[in-house]
């Protein structure tokens, strides 16, 4: 792993690892985090559940587990700022991680739906709800210093594949990835699915935590003071490329490139397509299906590799015809989120 900080501990995989198979290996999984790391022991762990809900809810492990139905999901989940290092060569981005591409990864989770939770606690769908999500990781970027939290539109919380989830990859759970329950929320950026939750509230607002009301927010390149930017919440339509490495050196003739895509939360990746002349023209890439509807598709495509310097260059597109931004330098923001700009490796041909 690729750490970029210790404290908290936040790391990612090399590419490479990623593209090794479409559900990624548990130990390869990226790391996020914005405190130090919960100890919480199965038996201990208790979730409450309140707010606008007819019947307020304390659940053990153990009724969690076995009052519900468990259900499985096959998920991508990717920071925000995943492929931040791209924005930092356009201007600086004091105080975050610099993320290559790493800070995305896919795993097969195991929970109760987070409706069945919402349905036994009373919840009465209404418009303009949130479902909103603590945990006791105490962050101390945050200002004033607070334990972590976050929330989802009711509608979302409701859909059917937002879980409690106690199983990543067929084990339980592990601490590092947010053991014993974590909050999995499909189709959003991985700052939605709370890890070591406690606490769900059914509430008429977003949630006032730090890392909703605050960070993980899309502001303007050259803010003014007071803005407050846009709430992230669904994934961006994009693609990625995970072999060949940049700046490797690879031999001339056929040169097979991998990578993955992922649309947005309503929209499905139709088509990808490889560039190695600037863009001048494009060869499609075999698109694969992906594991479940919000699993990264992976790809390939075989390029001709003449000697010299090369570029490989992908972009995708969605079931609406639409594609993604060309330049990094055109979504730069002060967070450094949301670069869905084309991904680009350069390598030397020998």
């Amino acid at each position: 792993m690729i750490v970029r900080s210790r404290s908290p501990v936040n790391a990612e995989p090399p590419a490479s690892a990623l593209a090794e198979d479409d559900i990624t290996a548990t130990n390869a999984f990226y790391c996020r985090n914005h405190g130090p790391i919960p100890d919480i022991a199965a038996k201990r762990w208790r979730l409450r559940v309140d707010g606008a809900v007819a019947r307020p809810l304390e659940l053990t492990y153990h009724e969690l587990t076995t009052r519900f139905p468990a259900h499985d999901v096959v998920a991508t989940l990717a920071c925000a700022g995943n492929r931040r290092a791209e924005l930092l060569k356009v201007r600086p981005i004091p105080g975050k991680d610099p993320w290559a591409q790493g800070a995305i990864s896919t795993a097969a989770w195991r929970g109760a739906r987070l409706a069945d939770i919402l349905r036994a606690a009373g919840v009465t769908p209404a418009d303009g709800l949130h479902v909103a999500f603590d945990a006791p990781d105490v962050a101390q970027e945050a200002c004033p210093v607070q334990t972590y939290g976050s929330s989802i539109p009711l509608g979302k919380a409701l859909s059917g594949d937002v879980l409690l989830a106690w199983q990543m990859n067929g084990e339980p759970l592990p601490r590092l990835h947010g053991g014993p329950v974590r909050v999995v929320v499909p189709g959003f950026i991985g700052a939605r699915s709370v890890k070591w939750v406690i606490g769900i509230t059914v509430q008429p607002c977003e949630s006032r935590n730090y890392f909703q009301a605050v960070d993980y927010r899309l502001l303007p390149a050259d803010p003014d003071p007071g803005e407050a930017g846009i709430a992230l919440s669904s994934l961006a339509l994009s693609c990625g490329i995970l072999v060949p490495d940049d700046g490797a050196t690879v031999p001339a003739g056929p040169l097979s490139v991998r990578g993955y895509a992922i649309a947005d939360d309503s929209r499905r990746v139709a088509r990808v397509e490889v560039s190695v002349d600037g863009g001048a023209s494009w060869r499609p890439a075999a698109l694969r299906p992906g594991r479940s509807r919000w699993a990264w598709r992976p790809w390939t495509c075989t390029v001709a590799a003449q000697p010299g310097p090369l570029r490989v260059v992908a972009r995708a597109w969605d079931d609406t015809g639409a594609t993604h931004p060309e330049s990094p330098a055109a979504l730069w923001n002060p967070g450094g989120y949301a670069n869905n700009s084309w991904p680009r490796v350069d390598v030397t041909v020998r």
